[in-house]
């Protein structure tokens, strides 16, 4: 049963929560802040915050009207350089925990807002609502601003909402993936269980058309595809296949890929583990040939097609692989004078023990989880690497994520 306590808030915690050292045991209140004083309603180890009885000096106004409601922000009330500093060392006590003690660059914060959203959309009695959930819980935010979203995105919320109304039941939901490129909006959505009879498809066609929305995805299947969407990354302009994972920020993603050249040196042929689309294949197919592996088919065919179409690159060789099963050998690592991996938050273990077998001398890891990665990291230390750097990048501000790149070279 709930009761009503006086806590002292002792530290942040990894997902953006206050902690208090209450006896023997943490209590967490979302929205509570080190060095302040709160009122809670607690329960088991979880908070509620009711008041602020003495705010921290690092409290802020948050920027958007939904914080505290919309799951999707949970330190917008802390002051820019705490939150830097707190992100920062995300990433050092993910090292520390693995014995491992390298020099943490401060974060870095590319000026950019998300391209992609994945948001629900849910029949009320008063309409469509698109948004994002509570903090966890099923409750949805309908929201009508975002700082952090690119505004056309958000800007096309109402429309969208008008749009998929026919393929919502009373009280359905679905799930929509929205991806800014450089085409116009495509709007992927499933999980709404209504057939796509001839008379919804017409009419999901005509109302993305005149939206001017580039493309319009239902369970997998191109409803309307007025324009191709396609994405930029270096020289090359990719198609982007329904489904395929992209990076939130492009700011973001172009640092990450600046940051990989920039270590390349002089070396002339590079392996890109996970590599998707091809974010940083292409940047680093400028200065070297490339091996690019992922077990997505869909996005290595998109990066095969974009390698065809753009002049000006070193060879570029996709190979469809499940580098989770089937790993690349010391043997085929030993060809390349430099391995990238940005694997999936799961990070890359199986791969990373055969990396530090190997005879490479470079290796760049990319990742949006810093448990894994260090987990990963300290494959390669005991394998014979020593870290060069290691870059917290915040792709995803006011939240716990962290990207971050680190350089290991032998």
């Amino acid at each position: 049963m709930a009761d009503i306590r006086q806590l002292r808030i002792d530290r942040l915690g990894a997902q953006g929560d206050g902690i208090a050292d209450v006896d023997t045991k943490n209590i967490f209140v979302p929205y509570a802040l080190p060095g302040e004083s709160i009122e809670a309603e607690v329960e088991g180890d979880r908070g509620r915050l009711l008041r602020v009885i003495e705010p921290s000096s690092d409290r802020v106004t948050p920027i958007c009207k939904h914080f505290g409601a919309c799951g999707g922000c949970s330190v917008q009330d802390l002051a820019v350089d705490a939150y830097a500093a707190w992100k920062r060392e995300l990433v050092i006590q993910a090292f520390s925990a693995r014995g491992l003690n390298p020099v943490v660059e401060p974060l870095q914060r590319p000026q950019g807002k998300r391209r992609r959203a994945v948001l629900t959309a849910m029949r009320s009695d008063a309409g469509i609502a698109i948004g994002f959930h509570e903090a966890a819980s099923h409750a949805l935010v309908a929201i009508n601003e975002c700082p952090v979203l690119e505004p056309k995105i958000v800007s096309a919320l109402p429309s969208i909402g008008n749009l998929i109304a026919p393929l919502l039941s009373k009280r359905g939901e679905a799930r929509l993936t929205i991806t800014l490129t450089s085409a116009g909006l495509d709007v992927d959505i499933e999980g709404t269980g209504r057939q796509l009879t001839p008379d919804v498809r017409i009419a999901l066609a005509s109302a993305a058309s005149a939206l001017g929305l580039a493309r319009v995805v239902v369970g997998g299947d191109i409803i309307v595809e007025t324009l191709q969407p396609f994405l930029r990354f270096g020289p090359a302009d990719v198609v982007l296949p329904p489904g395929v994972f992209v990076q939130a920020v492009e700011a973001a993603e172009s640092e990450i890929a600046r940051r990989i050249v920039a270590s390349l040196s002089k070396v002339k042929k590079v392996a890109d583990l996970f590599c998707g689309m091809g974010a940083f294949t292409f940047p680093i197919a400028e200065k070297a040939r490339v091996a690019a592996f992922d077990g997505s088919r869909t996005a290595i065919a998109a990066l095969s097609d974009a390698a065809k179409k753009t002049s000006g690159l070193k060879p570029v060789l996709a190979t469809v692989r499940d580098l989770f099963r089937d790993p690349l050998s010391p043997i085929e690592l030993n060809e390349f004078d430099v391995v990238v991996f940005d694997p999936p938050r799961a990070g890359a273990e199986a791969q990373s023990e055969r990396l530090a077998r190997s005879k490479v001398k470079t290796a760049i890891a990319v990742s949006c989880n810093p448990a894994t990665l260090a987990r990963d990291a300290r494959h390669l230390v005991d394998g014979g690497f020593k870290i060069d750097s290691v870059t917290p990048i915040d792709q995803f501000a006011y939240s716990a994520h962290v990207e971050v790149v680190a350089v290991f070279r032998r």
